[in-house]
């Protein structure tokens, strides 16, 4: 079983794989990797990473349906057991994906023994339109999987909403917009009331962040002006082993290699 668990939205995987990501997953100690955002086809994908897999990383990949948009992964050191793409649910042990969300790339998932690992990729939205209405039926879509799944899980992404104020520098400016509106909120509620535990805040209670997004705009960075809307959400006894979470903010501006940072959970 995994002990430590890393996630990072790579705002596209061959961009962020001539800035550092392949110095970060060469010097990693994480057992697995979830990527959002790959941005790549299957091939495109695997060639941007092919000095991490030629060193034994092991990848499962749902690339995007849209040229340039979302792509989901997980990069693990062993190989899963199963792998299953396109978020869904499992009827008569026949994966069943949404067909709204089939081939979007925006949901992939493997087992690993008793242990689920998903990673997802939650589109931004906008406030009062079709987009936040297909954002709504997404987490629908993910909230009844996460409640379907009978065993050990962690599912771990870019699900792009800042759940209280703690989570986004400047809550008061952003109640109305896509992120931060009170659905979106109310739905990461209802998942921590039905026994899924916010792994990150759980160890960083009561404080402002530790933000994993940062705009490239400005100086949000250096103001530390972020969001935290990358988490991992488990359920069962793996959640109560979470012993340590970072967000792996880089040094400085100039030293990230994606507008997100990697938030990384060790579990006993």
């Amino acid at each position: 079983m995994a002990k430590i668990i890393s996630t990072c939205n790579v705002n596209g995987v061959r961009a962020a794989s001539g800035k550092g990501l392949l110095e970060w997953l060469a010097a990693t100690e994480a057992d697995i990797v979830c990527l959002q955002e790959t941005r790549a086809t299957d091939e495109q994908t695997r060639s941007a990473l092919a000095p991490a897999l030629d060193a034994g990383w092991i990848l499962s990949h749902a690339e995007p349906g849209l040229k340039g948009r979302a792509g989901v992964a997980i990069l693990s050191r062993h190989q899963p057991d199963a792998v299953r793409i396109g978020v869904g649910l499992l009827q008569d042990g026949t994966w069943s994906p949404v067909e709204e969300f089939a081939t979007l790339g925006r949901y992939v998932e493997a087992d690993f023994g008793d242990l689920t690992i998903a990673s997802v990729y939650v589109h931004t939205g906008e406030a009062d339109t079709p987009m936040q209405d297909e954002k709504y039926r997404f987490l629908d879509a993910i909230g009844a999987r996460m409640l379907a799944h009978p065993g050990e899980f962690v599912i771990m992404g870019d699900w792009n909403v800042a759940h209280t104020e703690l989570d986004i520098k400047n809550w008061k400016g952003n109640v109305k917009n896509a992120g931060f509106l009170p659905q979106e909120r109310a739905w990461v509620s209802s998942m921590l009331a039905a026994g899924y535990a916010d792994v990150v805040r759980d160890l960083h209670p009561g404080v402002p962040g530790p933000y994993s997004w940062h705009s490239y705009r400005g100086r949000a960075f250096d103001n530390d002006a972020g969001w935290r809307i990358d988490y991992q959400l488990a359920r069962g006894e793996i959640a109560s082993r979470a012993k340590q979470a970072v967000v792996e903010r880089a040094a400085t501006y100039a030293e990230r290699w994606s507008d997100h940072a990697p938030v990384t959970v060790q579990y006993r």
